[in-house]
């Protein structure tokens, strides 16, 4: 497994959610999520805390946090994409607390996505992106996330299709230096 990160301020820890944890994740998951949308998050009935209970509990998913001061500040979940090949990852959801941003939050946990992802033995990794959230895309192309050429996104998608070459850890920890690696959705 990984090993915790921590930034120079103040401690920050990234680690496996905890299944208790959900109905948490679910909250920031909404909080960064409404940032994006002009008109105010869409209400699609969807059960967020039950469908991030399902994504903390599958066996083939990892749902990693950030924590900083004994409070959630960050998540990320990702998996081998159903059909797709064995050295690719999804990052299915990518959110920070918007009132951390800028903070190290989404960079940490994003380095620490690679190390987990390239132990793992993945060396590509794939999402997408809301094509209105334009903070999240500058964040992504800092850190290597490109337009993917195995699906390119046509002129009206509600969503961007974006790869990363994983990289290798950099000796002493943490993934990056100065090659492309790391990354926030929201």
């Amino acid at each position: 497994m990984i090993e915790p990160h921590r930034t120079a301020a103040l401690p920050l820890l990234v680690r496996t959610v905890l299944p208790d944890e959900a109905d948490h994740v679910a909250a920031l998951h909404h909080r960064a999520r409404s940032t994006y949308y002009p008109d105010g998050l869409p209400q699609d009935g969807t059960d967020w805390p039950a469908r991030w209970r399902e994504a903390i509990g599958r066996p083939d998913g990892t749902v990693l946090c950030a924590v900083r001061d004994g409070c959630l500040v960050g998540i990320a979940s990702f998996r081998v994409p159903e059909g797709g090949p064995a050295d690719t990852v999804k990052l299915f959801q990518f959110h920070v607390e918007p009132d951390r941003w800028g903070s190290g939050v989404g960079t940490a946990l994003h380095r620490a996505c690679a190390e987990q992802w390239y132990a793992d033995g993945r060396r590509t990794a794939v999402l997408d992106v809301h094509a209105d959230n334009h903070r999240a895309r500058r964040f992504y192309a800092r850190h290597g996330w490109t337009p993917d050429p195995r699906q390119p996104s046509a002129a009206d998608d509600h969503h961007l299709h974006l790869c990363l070459l994983v990289p290798a850890p950099a000796r002493g920890g943490g993934a990056g230096g100065s090659g492309p690696g790391m990354n926030p959705t929201g």
